[in-house]
């Protein structure tokens, strides 16, 4: 399987720090450095829509570039790139030389097919994604474009294990224990739990004790009653 590659140009930069990369992105270009395959680093620059567009696509960490330098070829792959916090535009980008004997860490997007033809998907079952993306080494020409797990006749309870997933002759994970690493389960799904609401007891209505309050009328003050006398 080749890998996908892209093209695009770039100048070299003289200089480095912060003034120089504010200088060249004022330009519209963007700060870059090409390293790795034990040679010099290479300070470079590059025009800011080209990569933006490449970066778009969502493929530019698995795309091998043939970067041309002022004629100078280059075959590299980018490794980091950063973002404006706020603008999320390119800031800088890193790109590392490879050859086709390189063998390179990357992270590759995990896509499923076969859902019409699930056997636990028709019975109800529920797909939780654990992990999006799986970490691969992977020979610099021959990074997978996606890692592809197949849902057809899979029964209810399956667990994808990181073993289990077919990868390209020559790639393999890069965990040391793919076998115990969970990418995506078909799981049962979790019946609502119905709470029903108890009426609170209504307590017994106790008749209450009617206590007699006074009643100036019918008790009059002794002084009241010696004037009627006298009447």
């Amino acid at each position: 399987m080749a890998t996908k590659h892209i093209s695009m140009t770039a100048a070299k930069r003289e200089g480095s720090g912060k003034g120089t990369a504010r200088a060249t992105r004022r330009n519209n270009r963007i700060p870059a450095v090409i390293y790795g395959d034990n040679k010099t680093p290479v300070m470079i620059s590059l025009e800011e829509k080209p990569i933006t567009l490449e970066y778009l696509k969502g493929h530019l960490f698995t795309t091998l570039c043939d970067l041309d330098v002022e004629g100078q070829k280059h075959m590299v792959i980018t490794r980091d790139l950063q973002l404006d916090p706020v603008s999320d535009k390119i800031i800088h980008a890193d790109f590392l030389r490879v050859t086709e004997k390189t063998v390179i860490r990357v992270e590759v997007p995990v896509h499923f097919k076969g859902h019409e033809n699930c056997m636990a998907l028709k019975d109800g079952a529920v797909l939780t994604v654990i992990m999006h993306e799986v970490e691969l080494m992977c020979p610099a020409n021959s990074i997978p474009e996606e890692v592809v797990i197949d849902l057809a006749g899979q029964p209810l309870g399956h667990a994808f294990k990181l073993a289990e997933i077919t990868l390209p002759q020559g790639v393999k994970p890069a965990a040391h224990n793919p076998e115990d690493i969970t990418v995506a389960t078909l799981a049962a799904p979790r019946k609502e739990e119905v709470v029903e609401a108890t009426a609170a007891p209504v307590a017994a209505e106790v008749p209450a004790t009617k206590v007699a309050a006074p009643d100036a009328a019918a008790a009059p003050a002794a002084g009241d009653k010696k004037e009627e006398k006298k009447k």
